[in-house]
């Protein structure tokens, strides 16, 4: 009879253990991603560490912030959210000032902008750089004025200086269906390439600053086509191709990063090389098969007629 008491008791203490663990706060370090990392944004946030919206992934800005919190609260500086380090979060002030080492990501569109995020948070940075902040010379590009007092930006990265205009509308494209003549690749992509160095802004539709589709609707425009404004309804654009080996210079690729479906797209170059705005160096040119991009690829669309 005892031993049967014992037994049920062990195992009634075996049974309480995953429940424990279950209730004990999440370990969340760079690269971690979900809902628990949406609420640690959100109390950085809200106590002044972190100026970015919440989106989910805990890249490089979410990371400096919590150093940040860490710092100041006198705790072990690592960077690795923990126990402790969420418990000091949850039950802390807003601060009145910020905190001037905190790794600050560029402000979302304005409340005119009811564009949805088109690319993730957790692309690659290089291994010498970080993704742009308010702090770092490319995230916040320098302003001058223009002889007609228009507003020009440029790129500290590329010292180069674009004004700011309306483009003529364009030609509506179909969906479904090739419209970009192969003749004028060249300068299509001549187009793309001149604005590498601008920096990468959620909402970002003009050479002061980009998102991915913003990016890529602009490029086009120059290039006299009205293509819709979010990635996953430019995916609806051109012939989707079977295989990366179908890809032609001017094509489209797209990628599946912060949601499912097409989030993020650029523009193929040829030789395994795409053109894109990414969220952590602005306008820059990648390949399909770097570690980051290749899990990511969602599908290339064939544009050229």
């Amino acid at each position: 009879m005892m031993h049967i008491v014992r037994s049920v008791l062990l195992a009634c203490l075996l049974m309480a253990v995953p429940l424990t663990t279950t209730q004990a706060a999440a370990i969340l370090s760079e690269n971690s991603h979900g809902q628990e990392v949406v609420r640690l944004q959100k109390e950085l946030i809200r106590t002044g560490y972190l100026k970015d919206h919440a989106d989910g992934i805990f890249g490089s800005a979410t990371k400096a912030a919590v150093l940040a919190f860490q710092r100041d609260q006198e705790l072990n500086a690592t960077g690795i959210v923990d126990r402790a380090t969420w418990q000091k979060l949850k039950n802390t002030s807003p601060k009145s000032t910020s905190t001037a080492d905190v790794n600050i990501a560029l402000k979302p569109a304005s409340k005119a902008n009811t564009t949805k995020r088109p690319t993730g948070k957790n692309e690659p940075a290089d291994a010498s750089t970080t993704k742009p902040s308010t702090t770092t010379k490319e995230a916040k590009p320098a302003k001058t004025t223009t002889k007609e007092n228009k507003t020009a930006t440029t790129s500290k990265s590329s010292k180069k200086i674009y004004t700011i205009k309306p483009l003529p509308p364009g030609k509506t494209v179909a969906y479904n269906q090739t419209f970009f003549d192969k003749k004028s690749v060249s300068n299509l992509i001549s187009t793309a390439k001149k604005y590498i160095g601008v920096p990468y802004q959620f909402g970002g539709n003009t050479p002061k600053a980009f998102d991915c589709s913003g990016y890529l609707q602009y490029v086009f425009q120059e290039n006299g086509f009205a293509i819709p404004r979010l990635a996953d309804d430019q995916y609806k654009l051109g012939k989707t191709t079977k295989t990366k080996k179908e890809l032609e210079p001017g094509d489209l690729v797209f990628f599946e990063t912060y949601e499912k479906g097409a989030s993020h797209c650029g523009i193929y170059l040829g030789k395994d090389e795409f053109i894109h705005a990414s969220s952590s160096k602005g306008v820059r040119i990648d390949k399909l098969t770097d570690a980051y991009w290749q899990p990511r690829y969602y599908g290339g669309k064939k544009i050229l007629k």
